[in-house]
């Protein structure tokens, strides 16, 4: 569809690293925007902790995302307003941005 109708060129259905060495820079900027500040409560947030916590014990500390389904929110000026991991509540995720939309621009 894309292609046909926009002339896109990109690939696009390729895998985009998110972390390390080859993470696309948006995903740089994103982090540095909005470090990790840990998983809310949720059925899954004690197993999550462990299976990190294995695999890195300084984990917490670092900005990368740690699990698919991050939300970044962006406003309408390009601006890093909140970052969701993918334990929040989505009735905060949709507050947050019913917020920015009715924040004049």
């Amino acid at each position: 569809f894309c292609t046909m109708h926009f002339n896109t060129t990109f690939a696009q259905m390729k895998k985009a690293d998110v972390n390390g060495p080859n993470e696309l820079p948006l995903y740089t900027y994103l982090k540095a925007q909005k470090g990790f500040a840990g998983f809310d409560p949720h059925q899954y947030k004690e197993l999550l902790e462990k299976m990190f916590a294995e695999k890195d014990p300084d984990w917490a500390s670092k900005p990368d995302i740690k699990w698919n389904f991050t939300k970044f929110v962006i406003d309408r000026k390009g601006n890093v307003v909140a970052r969701f991991e993918p334990t929040a509540d989505m009735a905060r995720v949709e507050a947050c941005i019913k917020e920015l939309l009715a924040a004049k621009a």
